[in-house]
């Protein structure tokens, strides 16, 4: 409180005269108003009692902020420490958040891309050939796991479906279904899409006036065209009567067909996605056999330096022991 007085008093300032008004202002005469008391032209200062009697007053009368009053116990570090007042952001069971990441200018982008880009020049340029293969190597490996994670998004989960009964068919009715699917020219085509929801519709809507139909598959890989007729008949729960040579399957509908209100069935890819799958997956078949090849390559150059090691290592054994033959001779030469 005493310190709080010569503060009080250094801020003191006199304070200006008040305007009088003159007593015969017609306002005032006309409200019949009093004229008002004369002010002096400065007021004496309170002193320093009435200064501290204002600070007294002041310092009771104002609101009190009471503060937060919850003690935390800390026992990092096998000490116990009280602290009074709100955790910190660090003190929040003992969790503390990872800072906040800087955002870099466009500048320091450009700075570093030039930097990683310099560094790979260097790699590629290097006359050490063990260098330049693993720099390729590495990054067909990131490219390969890039790849596979973006075929994880266009897995589509597939819901658990109802038991399915196919149909048993005599083989009189598979050699009658077989020539009736031959001679009519209605098919589907499966290109590189692959297997989707458009296929499947257009199967549907081809049984709506023809028992048999004829799905092509081309391009195919070796074997893929077992694997189209198994999930075609597992999604359309056709029939698969025949599979010919030429990468053709004919499908029979049923005996007890009845179209399905949603012929696209849901668990299956759009066209786009299809295109977009394929590509990735070409990508990676491709990715998959340079990174065969030049793990090859690699082990080659391997043998190649370890058989050069040897040979060079045995050159020099023998040098060693001509050198030391004709050093004997002329030892003993000399002796003689």
């Amino acid at each position: 409180m005493a310190s709080l007085v010569p503060r009080l008093l250094g801020r003191r300032t006199l304070q200006p005269a008040v305007a009088l008004r003159s007593p015969r202002d017609p306002w005032m005469r006309f409200h019949g108003a009093n004229p008002p008391r004369p002010c002096p032209l400065f007021r004496p200062s309170p002193g320093v009692d009435g200064c501290a009697r204002a600070a007294r007053r002041w310092w009771f009368l104002s609101p009190v902020r009471h503060g937060s009053t919850a003690v935390t116990l800390n026992t990092d570090g096998g000490f116990a420490r009280f602290s009074v007042g709100d955790p910190g952001p660090n003190q929040n069971g003992g969790q503390n958040q990872p800072p906040a990441k800087k955002k870099m200018s466009k500048k320091s982008k450009v700075n570093q891309l030039k930097w990683y880009r310099l560094k790979a020049k260097k790699k590629m340029k290097s006359p050490n050939p063990e260098v330049r293969i693993r720099y390729k190597l590495g990054k067909a490996k990131r490219k390969e796991e890039w790849l596979i994670e973006k075929l994880r998004k266009y897995e589509a989960p597939r819901a658990p479906e109802p038991v399915h009964d196919p149909e048993i068919l005599t083989e009189e009715e598979k050699f009658y279904l077989k020539r009736t699917g031959e001679k009519k020219k209605n098919y589907v085509p499966v290109g590189r899409r692959g297997v989707f929801g458009g296929v499947v519709l257009n199967m549907h809507l081809h049984w709506k006036k023809h028992e048999t139909m004829q799905v092509v598959c081309k391009p195919c890989r070796p074997g893929q065209v077992y694997e189209y007729a198994e999930e075609l008949a597992r999604l359309s729960k056709g029939t698969v009567i025949d599979i010919k040579p030429n990468n053709t399957i004919i499908f029979y509908r049923g005996k007890n067909y009845v179209q399905p209100k949603v012929m696209s069935p849901p668990d299956t890819l759009s066209k786009q996605k299809a295109l977009e799958k394929y590509r990735y997956e070409q990508s990676l078949e491709h990715t998959s056999k340079f990174v065969e090849q030049l793990e090859q390559e690699l082990e080659d150059y391997q043998k190649h330096v370890a058989l050069f090691k040897k040979r060079e290592g045995a050159i020099s054994e023998q040098i060693s022991n001509e050198d030391s033959a004709v050093d004997d001779l002329t030892t003993n030469s000399d002796t003689d």
